[in-house]
């Protein structure tokens, strides 16, 4: 059980959530909703334990396991599957039973020999306990089911993509939760998942929405998967990024979105009958008001009239949606960025090989391929963040590079918005600047912010800002969309339908796709090039 009393949550200044009390137990499955940046992903991070809130209390009981947007944790030196093991302790007891057979193998008979024998057994006891020999095929189902096979399991967590490691993440979370059929029945650890689907391709979402529809425990999960929160949740807390306040909802998601729409359409219809009435009253007080004896009448009229107004509930204030315009791109010449040859590999594992590249002023480009076969390295390499193994990148004239990293890389998160957005474009003017961030809903104190502190959806916002500033000629977009509530979704899109540069993307998000018409195809680990056909969209949430 999770419990917080008298909770008030602040982004420096500015109140995301004041004097609240939460309960959070077994059977609860919570949608936490609300616009970017309303304090969803605070709340969550506060409620698992990883911040401290303004005032208030927080208790928990039982066992938590906490997903966040940017997992950045753990040993990067050790495998996949000792990762997702570590969840009840395995890992390190696995490693013991395999010293201790090494110990016993080289021993000869004798007392050491013997203390050897009786040490693996007190160890193999306890690796019984906690689910022994069937756990690895236990963790191995989980881990296939959320696209990591066998091959990924034997990496270690440094050779990785960030989808890949935040894959790794989520199946260690559900491998501690699940029973030892893999199933969610026992449901004994508290969930925290924030936008679990990130990286996901369909099947694997499908699985995960089918493993929380049955999961008995607790759950809150912040996603902007509409389909997810509509099967999985039977509780809704919407967070007002507007008052400040969360509204809980013991209902499902439909539900849920049938009360708000009856509700909004209640308070529009009390409001524009009080309008009226107190359009009438003012207009009477208006007239009696010119002569000296109805005076006071006048006056208790306008008072009545004011009264009326003050009475009502409140409209829900539209949400402010980013308004995204890609600016025309500096000149550059005919074909601005070309690579061939391109191969990389991590040790022994070759990730691509035989990437041939030449994008084009103006021209559009999809790189698709399974989870791991390295789209976001491949974009990696062409900015020059990492280097590739073989090949050649020759910058055309004008070149001019924009990236935009899935995991926000581009980011310092201990510096500023100000100062994050004036390193991308350091010879704007402020005011310049100011307007720029202000159109991606940056304004007044937020400005001095520190970018590690804002959500994933605000983290985005503001690397699409310096990604604006920066006149780029050829856009290299990885997972452009993630995070993004569906307002500022179809802002992102609409820009991106609209740009005028070259683009190189990856993503998981068909219309992201749709949106920017592409003409060519690069399909990894190969590196071969296709002309754009629409067949390839089944790959695109399959990739």
């Amino acid at each position: 059980m999770i419990t917080a009393t008298g909770l008030e949550l602040r982004a420096g200044t500015r109140i995301l959530l004041a004097d609240t009390t939460l309960r959070l137990q077994a059977g609860d499955r919570v949608g936490l909703v609300g616009r970017n940046g309303a304090g969803k992903t605070t709340t969550l991070k506060v409620l698992a334990g990883e911040g401290q809130p303004y005032s208030g209390a927080v208790s928990r009981q039982g066992d938590l396991g906490y997903l966040p947007q940017d997992p950045r944790e753990g040993d990067l030196t050790m495998t996949a599957r000792d990762r997702v093991l570590s969840a009840r302790g395995l890992d390190v007891l696995a490693a013991q039973l395999e010293k201790v057979q090494i110990q016993m193998a080289e021993l000869a008979d004798g007392p050491a020999r013997d203390a050897a024998i009786e040490r693996y057994g007190r160890i193999e006891e306890r690796f019984a306990a906690l689910g022994g020999y069937a756990a690895e095929s236990e963790a191995g189902r989980i881990c296939s089911n959320l696209g990591l096979p066998e091959r990924v399991l034997l990496q270690q967590m440094e050779t990785l993509s960030g989808g890949q490691r935040r894959r790794v993440e989520l199946a260690r979370i559900l491998f501690a939760a699940a029973d030892s059929d893999g199933s969610g029945s026992a449901g004994g650890t508290m969930l925290l998942l924030d936008e679990p689907t990130n990286h996901l391709d369909a099947d694997s979402i499908t699985w995960l929405r089918d493993f929380l529809k049955n999961y008995a425990g607790g759950l809150i999960i912040i996603s902007h998967d509409v389909e997810l929160l509509g099967a999985v949740v039977n509780k809704v807390w919407f967070l007002d990024a507007v008052r400040g306040e969360l509204d809980s909802y013991n209902m499902n998601w439909q539900r849920y979105l049938d009360a708000r729409a009856t509700d909004e359409q209640r308070r529009r219809r009390e409001r524009a009958n009080a309008e009226k009435k107190a359009s009438t009253l003012l207009a009477q007080a208006a007239k009696l008001g010119a002569k000296a004896t109805k005076a006071t009448a006048a006056h208790q009229m306008a008072r009545r009239a004011e009264q009326m107004m003050s009475s009502l509930d409140e409209i829900r204030v539209a949400d402010k949606v980013a308004r995204i315009r890609f600016p025309s791109p500096a000149p550059c010449g005919r074909t601005p960025l070309t690579a061939s040859g391109l191969s990389k590999s991590y040790g022994s594992l070759e990730v691509f090989a035989g990437v041939d590249l030449a994008v084009d002023r103006g021209s559009r480009v999809v790189v698709l391929g399974f989870n791991g076969a390295g789209k976001t390295t491949l974009l990696k390499v062409l900015c020059g963040r990492e280097s590739a193994d073989t090949g050649e990148i020759v910058a055309g004239h004008g070149l001019r590079l924009g990236y935009y990293a899935q995991e926000h890389d581009t980011l310092d998160l201990d510096a500023t918005v100000w100062e994050n957005v004036r390193h991308a474009a350091p010879d704007a003017g402020a005011q310049e600047l100011r307007n720029l961030l202000g159109s991606f809903l940056f304004t007044g104190e937020q400005l001095d912010q520190k970018a590690g502190t804002l959500s994933g959806g605000e983290k985005t916002r503001l690397a699409l800002a310096g990604l604006v500033s920066s006149a780029a000629n050829v856009l290299l977009l990885d997972e452009p969309t993630n995070n993004l509530d569906p307002a500022s979704r179809e802002q992102v899109l609409d820009a991106l339908s609209r740009f005028e540069g070259a683009v190189v993307l990856v993503t998981h998000d068909p219309g992201a796709v749709s949106a920017l018409n592409p003409e060519r195809v690069i399909l990894l680990p190969d590196g071969t090039e296709d002309h754009w056909s629409d067949d390839y969209l089944e790959l695109v949430e399959l990739a």
